[in-house]
């Protein structure tokens, strides 16, 4: 099956919510994407920029079934995130310092030059150059899909317009929807798949909505990276000819299990 190569960062995260949930964990969209994608049988490939603190994270259990011979490592520190979340898990701040990441977009461009025949998913949200990833990707005949986050997805979403007609599919949480919406006309676009927490989940086809899952009820222990893992999860099972919407079923009930589970901590590295 063809890989999946998911464009984005990984980070070292700290989550924070009103009742003490959250702490220190693994992060980042290329990750939770690229996990969620190989765990629903499809091979995947951060193509990241990884700093000397999480060098060693390629030879770590449980994180030895990516591929990861699409990143690159940077003198320096890789991105952090302080997220802080509200009871009902809407993010509500965001503090970041995107360390060696701010490579990404070269580093983005020149494996996407080297591999013009690949399948990508674009993590659509800072540092990344996002236009100029989008234009090179529809000029080389790429398959891509695409995903927003919503502290920066005005911006984004405004920034890749010109090419979100030629997406596979495109992944937005409701808030981010009724943006897109505001940029394009949603019947150009071939399939939008909008979630909105715990209520039910749709796929739209040129504007038409043609599938709806809602995620089975587990108590959310961290939200953070769901949304990736239902965009993994989906595009797998997609490209193994899934319908939307057994893709849709799938997806939301993996984002419902990872919610419900432990955060993935950040590994040490190995001795010896």
């Amino acid at each position: 099956m063809e890989r999946l190569d998911v464009i984005g960062n990984i980070s070292r995260d700290r989550t924070r919510y009103p009742d003490h949930r959250g702490g220190s964990r693994l992060g980042g969209a290329a990750l939770f994407l690229s996990l969620a994608a190989v765990r629903a049988g499809r091979r995947a490939a951060p193509v990241c920029i990884l700093g000397g603190d999480l060098a060693h994270l390629p030879e770590s259990l449980g994180l030895d079934t990516l591929d990861w011979t699409a990143r690159i490592q940077a003198d320096g520190v890789s991105t952090t995130f302080d997220l802080q979340y509200d009871l009902q898990g809407e993010l509500v701040e965001v503090g970041t310092d995107y360390g060696v990441a701010e490579g990404l977009t070269e580093h983005a461009l020149r494996h996407v030059d080297l591999h013009p025949g690949g399948t990508y998913h674009v993590c659509c949200r800072r540092p990344l150059g996002v236009a100029a990833v989008l234009d090179r990707l529809a000029l080389n005949g790429s398959d891509f899909s695409a995903d927003f986050f919503l502290p920066s997805a005005e911006e984004m979403i405004r920034a890749a317009a010109p090419w979100l007609p030629k997406a596979t599919t495109l992944f937005v949480n409701a808030a981010e929807h009724r943006l897109l919406e505001q940029v394009i006309d949603s019947a150009v676009l071939p399939e939008v798949v909008i979630t909105d927490g715990p209520r039910a989940a749709v796929v739209h086809r040129f504007g038409r909505q043609v599938a709806s899952a809602v995620p089975p009820p587990h108590p959310p222990r961290e939200v953070s990276g769901a949304g990736d893992t239902l965009a993994g999860t989906f595009l797998a099972h997609r490209s193994q000819g899934a319908t939307a919407a057994q893709a849709l079923a799938e997806a939301t009930g993996a984002a419902a299990r990872y919610v419900a589970a432990p955060s993935l901590p950040i590994p040490a590295p190995r001795r010896g």
